[in-house]
């Protein structure tokens, strides 16, 4: 089952035109990964702070198809996918809030879909290891 995150928009997400700034899709995005690892009961202090393995960015991207604003309430519906033993990606799709129990296919259309890349690695050694168990746990639970 996907995982979905509400949020909304604020003044400092956005741009000089008003539009959220490209770079905090990723932002909002990386929020929804946070809350699903907690979700998960991952202790996030240690996931991000002092865990033998890490999982870094490899690649992102962010495609956009309407703007965003200021006070705009988001949902974000996040889909990780293990693609290899020491890899996985999430796809994110972001909507607007109202849309996600909506049968009107314009009200249900996407804002900006984004996409990330996260490589496993021994912290110490920085090469690449295997998932461990409390990922693939994660990966079962929010993978369609």
């Amino acid at each position: 089952m996907a995982f979905v995150y509400l949020r909304t928009v604020f003044f400092q997400d956005t741009d000089a035109a008003g539009v959220v700034y490209f770079t905090n899709v990723l932002s909002m995005c990386h929020e929804a990964y946070e809350a699903s690892l907690a979700l998960t009961e991952i202790d996030l202090k240690q996931f991000f702070s002092k865990a033998k393995t890490v999982f870094p960015i490899a690649h992102a991207r962010v495609d956009f198809f309407r703007p965003m604003f200021c006070g705009d309430r988001l949902a974000i519906q996040m889909q990780p996918k293990q693609t290899k033993p020491d890899e996985f990606e999430i796809a994110y799709y972001l909507f607007a809030a109202e849309a996600i129990d909506s049968t009107d296919p314009v009200a249900a259309a996407s804002l900006a879909k984004a996409f990330s890349r996260h490589v496993c690695i021994d912290s110490t050694s920085r090469t690449r290891s295997p998932l461990p168990p409390e990922m693939i746990n994660w990966l079962n639970q929010w993978s369609e």
